[in-house]
């Protein structure tokens, strides 16, 4: 496969692009301003000058729909809020619903992925492993394409990639879950019971924890689950809101003969807390003193997640390990900000209490999982691979409309493999389940490319909507010495993406961009250097100018990231049509996009690398695979 270089020459160029301004037009404008060359500016040419709505040929079934504005917005419905659980709803920071734009049915069925597990329709938790199969049970809506009615759909892989849908798992079908059966954890036992505890929002909207079981153990396939005939099993104690009691995590063992405890998110005040609970037979429960940690003002904690990780293994852990050379992840989903944020430090069950290692980087006020669209992840230990896996839901960023239209809306993240990160000691370090290598097909496109300041080069690629794409870049030694101050309080989101160009950066690859790149996504490095001399890198994802549809979100995702000396600045793209997920470092951060593009789809989409430093050159070192689609599909009823 060949690749075109494109370093702009302004008197031969072939392509021509345009230069990114410090503040977007309004689409409206309905023209681009013509190319002023200026000498030494050349990458920022490639970036779009003004979003142009362009009025498309629609479909018939679409036409009805499609009479509105593109300028009309409408009040948002909320969804979730008023049974106590997050904003279900994606809206903009107005608080209004996003703007209505005019999709045609390819653009609407480009967006679905190729690899990542989703539900045939409508809307998209407790995974286990069992009898050779993983199942992964899910948050559903089987009415429609937006939040409701929460049922547990149910499917199963042998390999994390490729899935078979069952028959649901639970209904809201009881009092105690009558509306909504909602997030849950497996926790099993030494003899191979499984008990599944999970949220019910009862007929009176409080929320309580309720057991299943299956009903038959001996079958591989769990089909059939019972509810337990006394639930619920725990109810808000006194001074816990009936709004704020949910997501019960896997059970662990306690330090008392055949005690084992789990922690359930909560808030007091603006406090964010865990509380715990004790049990010997899963259907009487002990609510303990104090809590296992809390931190003031990270308001209501969602889904918290609980597990040890070695210091000194590359395995994952059961949950119930303790002792000598393990360190304890303490996670909270936070229904405030709607992200996950976890830190690393020390459990002591006796005191039942955990300790961060540093307070600075404390539960939701440090590291996040995820500095993208993810949220409400969800860990489980494999015991097949011996790895604990992690889970994380991605939502949508588009308007609730165009979810309806398409008859779909959230996905699965790919499956990640979750270690401690011996050399900062702060992170743990996320990567793709190495099934995903799978879908490779044949050998990988390797270049190497020498990438002077303010250049750009095409890669050619067989489909750059499906990509596996390995990344290094090897900063000029010299100009990174030689600088002393550039862009102290540098920082992705103000930044202004991409376009904003500094000494040490940008530099990364551009995923799904058109030819003339009025529409891509820059997924990138920016290293910025303090007063002192000390070089910080941060890793951002940039969706400005990912989509020339006004109805979708637009931001700029990331945070810094620590590279360490001797090692080049790396990243992992996963491109899935509108999912992206970046792992920088080997997974030290993590960024997840959701993009909309309206050219750069089917054969439109295109795969640069580029380098908008102004003062050092960057090697890059590619490595990139085309991936084939996963099967996912309904398990064969008649063997059902």
């Amino acid at each position: 496969m060949a690749t075109h270089h494109s370093h702009y020459d302004p008197e031969n160029s072939t392509t021509h692009y345009t230069v990114l301004p410090d503040q977007p037009e309004s689409a409206g404008a309905g023209r681009r301003k013509s190319l002023k060359v200026v000498s030494g500016i050349l990458l920022s040419s490639f970036f779009l000058l003004s979003l142009v709505f362009v009025i498309l040929n629609q479909s018939s079934d679409l036409s009805q729909e499609n009479s509105r504005s593109s300028e009309t917005l409408t009040p948002a419905l909320s969804r979730g809020v008023s049974q106590g659980v997050s904003e279900k709803t994606f809206k903009d920071v107005s608080g209004r619903s996003l703007s209505y734009y005019p999709w045609t049915n390819a653009m609407l069925t480009w967006q679905r992925t190729a690899y990542h597990f989703q539900p045939q329709k409508n809307w998209m938790n407790g995974p286990l492993y069992h009898k050779g199969w993983y199942h992964l049970f899910y948050q559903y809506n089987p009415d429609s394409a937006v939040w409701g009615n929460i049922t547990w759909g149910h499917a199963i892989s042998t390999d994390l990639i490729h899935w078979l849908y069952l028959p649901f798992a639970m209904v809201p079908d009881q009092w105690y879950d009558i509306n909504g059966v909602w997030t849950g954890s497996a926790t099993i036992l030494p003899d191979g019971q499984i008990m599944m505890l999970y949220t019910g929002d009862t007929n009176d909207y409080v929320q309580v924890q309720n057991l299943a079981y299956p009903a038959n153990l001996s079958d591989p396939l769990l089909i059939d689950w019972v509810k337990y005939q006394d639930n619920p099993v725990m109810v808000p104690p006194p001074g816990i809101g009936v709004k704020d009691f949910r997501d019960p995590t896997t059970a662990w063992t306690g330090p008392q003969n055949g005690q084992w405890l789990l922690t359930i998110g909560s808030k007091i005040g603006k406090t964010g807390i865990a509380l715990v609970y004790d049990t010997s037979n899963f259907t009487n429960f002990k609510l303990l003193d104090g809590v296992l940690h809390a931190v003031p003002g990270t308001g209501m904690w969602e889904c918290v997640d609980f597990y040890p990780v070695s210091t000194v293994e590359a395995n994952g852990l059961d949950t119930s390990y303790n002792g000598p050379g393990i360190k304890h992840v303490l996670k909270a989903s936070l229904d405030d900000d709607k992200h996950d944020y976890y830190a690393i430090g020390t459990y002591d069950p006796v005191k039942n209490k955990w300790t961060p290692d540093n307070p600075e980087l404390d539960v939701g006020i440090g590291l996040r999982l995820d500095y993208g669209k993810y949220y409400a992840s969800k860990t489980f230990y494999d015991p097949k691979e011996q790895r604990r896996i992690l889970w994380g839901w991605i939502g949508e960023t588009d308007s609730e409309a165009a979810d309806l239209l398409k008859g779909w809306a959230s996905v699965q993240s790919i499956p990640r493999t979750l270690l401690y990160d011996k050399e900062t000691r702060t992170h743990v370090l996320q990567w793709p389940v190495k099934e995903i290598e799978s879908l490779r097909i044949g050998d990988p496109l390797v270049k190497q490319v020498n990438l002077q300041p303010g250049s750009i080069e095409l890669v050619h690629v067989d489909s750059a909507a499906q990509l596996d794409v390995e990344a290094s870049f090897e900063v000029d030694k010299a100009a990174l010495a030689g600088t002393i101050e550039a862009d102290v309080g540098f920082n992705c989101s103000t930044s202004g993406g991409a376009a904003k160009r500094g000494i040490l950066g940008p530099f990364g690859v551009v995923v799904i961009a058109d030819q003339t790149l009025s529409e891509l996504t820059p997924v990138y490095f920016y290293i910025a250097k303090g007063t002192g001399g000390r070089a910080e890198t941060y890793f951002c994802a940039d969706e400005t100018r990912s989509s020339e549809a006004p109805g979708v979100a637009k931001q700029v995702y990331g945070s810094s990231v620590p590279v360490l000396d001797g090692e080049q600045h790396s990243m992992r793209l996963l491109v899935d049509h509108s999912i992206v997920e970046s792992f920088a470092q080997g997974g030290r951060t993590v960024i997840t996009s959701r993009i909309y593009p309206t050219k750069a789809i089917n054969g439109a989409a295109r795969l640069f690398v580029f380098n908008n430093a102004t003062g050092a050159s960057v090697t890059a070192s590619l490595k990139i695979w085309s991936l084939k689609s996963a099967d996912i599909r309904s398990f064969p009823l008649d063997q059902l």
